[in-house]
């Protein structure tokens, strides 16, 4: 299953500095399911970052928090 429309949405609107969170199950289930999870699959993690961009946002996995976070980033910071 693909992310939901409402993501897209989330991701548009994100406020600079604001993270959008996503469990590591719904990771691999929107991004690269049937690949295996635990660890999050490296194609759940890529396509995951490559529809962050489409938005402007970038993207990084924590493992230790077995969650992915969406944000828009401000370089003058």
């Amino acid at each position: 299953m693909p992310a939901p429309d409402e993501m897209d949405v989330v991701l548009e609107k994100l406020p600079l500095r604001i993270g959008a969170y996503v469990p590591d199950d719904l990771l691999e289930d929107w991004f690269a399911p049937g690949t295996g999870m635990n660890p999050v699959s490296k194609e759940a993690l890529a396509a995951a970052k490559t529809y962050g961009w489409r938005f402007e946002c970038e993207f990084k996995y924590y493992p230790e928090r077995m969650e992915g976070v969406f944000w828009k980033w401000v370089p003058a910071i």
